[in-house]
């Protein structure tokens, strides 16, 4: 199932291949069905199954964890948090999904910089997407999608006040690169670490237990 944010990126270069091959220009039609081929490929929506436990924290991406420790961010949370960063490649799966069952009660959006999303400090430069949400026992979780050199847009398909279910789609970043979860250390159990293959509304990161 292709989303319906790349259906333009897909429907496009399929017809302009119909129209290649009518006045027989068959090197651009060929061109271009490769073109929209890789887009549907690239704007995939594969169905995925979450764990219906309210405690468990659910990957947001596809990819690769490069990035697992504890932080303090001040200006977030008084308590120290774990950091999660997960580098989707271009032949990953994008779409992002919410960690949790809850509500947004936040979203910031800066536009910056489009720099290599390797170093920790893609965090403060490039142009990145934060969604807070809390979950019903108001523990938060703080979500960031980070746009690299490839990754030209991000896409959000949420607005504060809704309500989000565990696995949900929430955004995308076409064609880029790198997601980024927070959420407090205490009482957190963390079941993955730098290196582990993850995927969006389906691996299940850790689990922090309901404080209700």
């Amino acid at each position: 199932m292709i989303h319906k944010e790349g259906l333009e990126w897909v429907l496009y270069p399929f017809v302009f291949s119909g129209l290649s091959f009518i006045l027989k220009k068959k090197k651009l039609a060929i061109a271009s069905l490769a073109f929209g081929s890789l887009n549907a490929y690239f704007f995939r929506n594969p169905k995925r199954e979450s764990a219906l436990n309210p405690e468990l924290i659910i990957s947001p991406a596809d990819g690769k964890v490069v990035l697992c420790k504890i932080e303090e961010k001040k200006e977030w949370y008084p308590a120290p948090l774990w950091r999660i960063g997960i580098f989707t490649r271009l032949w990953d799966v994008h779409i992002n999904r919410s960690p949790v069952t809850g509500k947004i009660l936040k979203l910031s959006y800066f536009k910056k910089e489009k720099n290599p999303i390797f170093k920790d400090n893609s965090f403060v430069q490039n142009e990145k997407q934060v969604y807070l949400i809390e979950r019903e026992d108001g523990c938060p979780f703080w979500l960031i999608q980070i746009a690299g050199i490839i990754g030209r847009r991000i896409k959000g398909f949420v607005l504060p006040g809704d309500d989000v279910v565990c696995g949900e789609p929430i955004g995308i970043i076409k064609f880029g690169s790198r997601v980024e979860l927070f959420f407090p250390l205490e009482n957190a159990e963390i079941y993955v670490k730098e290196g582990h293959r993850v995927f969006a509304g389906e691996t299940v990161l850790g689990r922090i237990s309901l404080l209700l």
